[in-house]
């Protein structure tokens, strides 16, 4: 009969744990409950010397002013000196204020006619705005010509364009200081445009620029005024066509909206 080779350490190791055998045993018996209730012994550490107190260093005046700050100043200032779209347009090309213009393609200024009595501003570019470098070109543009259409308008009659020149990564919301940043650039192109009539589309759009906090459920159909600083510009809101896309059943009261605009028009040109 061949004996069995002895098991190796490992393999008796493997065998105790096995058997539930997961510590030492001395040849003094040893109380484990008592160790649960015994406090752990606290270990001895040297001491060590409490670092000096550094002084701070003396804070400029308006040091403490924050980066947003600073790129709205900025784009109020170079806004405000734009005398023509085309000068605008440069200088918004141009601009380095805006974190959104480092990861969009390009600027999505405007389209249609500068000298249309008509201004239609959204909130940001999409996908395909960026693309193209137009507003209102993919899906809620084809139906923003739909809906314009209906009141015998179209882009040669009618001017669009978005607060946002810029689109956000993923199409997400632009923060409110992203907003805040392209406030002065709007404002100016609003002003170089000098429409009859404002439509603002949608819930972004309107509370930026008629400086509102309700919602679109409460402002649409609802006439404003918005001051340019030369004129008081009559200002419409209305719901943004994607917002129709994903809610036709508002279609109705966008009708209503643009019946209502295509009344003024006419009283305007009479």
């Amino acid at each position: 009969m061949i004996p069995e080779p002895a098991p190796t350490v490992r393999e008796l190791l493997a065998f105790y744990l096995e058997a539930g055998v997961d510590c030492a045993l001395a040849e003094e018996p040893v109380d484990r409950l008592a160790e649960l209730d015994a406090p752990p012994p606290v270990p001895r550490v040297a001491p060590v010397e409490a670092p000096r107190p550094v002084a701070a260093p003396a804070m400029l005046r308006g040091e403490a002013a924050s980066a947003p700050d600073v790129a709205i100043a900025s784009a109020r200032e170079a806004a405000r000196t734009a005398p023509t779209l085309e000068a605008l347009r440069e200088l918004m090309q141009n601009f380095e204020g805006c974190a959104l213009k480092h990861t969009a393609t390009r600027l999505v200024f405007a389209d249609g006619n500068p000298q249309a009595r008509i201004m239609f501003v959204g909130e940001a570019p999409g996908r395909d705005e960026d693309i193209e470098g137009l507003p209102f070109v993919g899906r809620s543009g084809k139906l923003l010509d739909l809906m314009i259409g209906a009141i015998g308008l179209n882009r040669s009659t009618a001017y669009i364009t978005n607060v946002i020149p810029w689109r956000p990564p993923g199409n997400r919301t632009p923060t409110p200081q992203e907003t805040q940043i392209c406030l002065p650039f709007i404002q100016r192109h609003i002003e170089l445009v000098n429409p009859d009539v404002l439509v603002t589309l949608g819930n972004p759009s309107t509370q930026t620029l008629l400086s509102t906090r309700e919602g679109i459920m409460r402002t649409r159909g609802r006439w404003f005024e918005y001051e340019t600083g030369q004129r008081t510009i009559r200002a419409l809101p209305t719901f943004h066509p994607a917002y129709l896309l994903r809610s036709p059943s508002y279609k109705r009261l966008a009708w209503q909206d643009l019946r209502a605009i295509a009344k003024v028009l006419a009283l305007g040109s009479t």
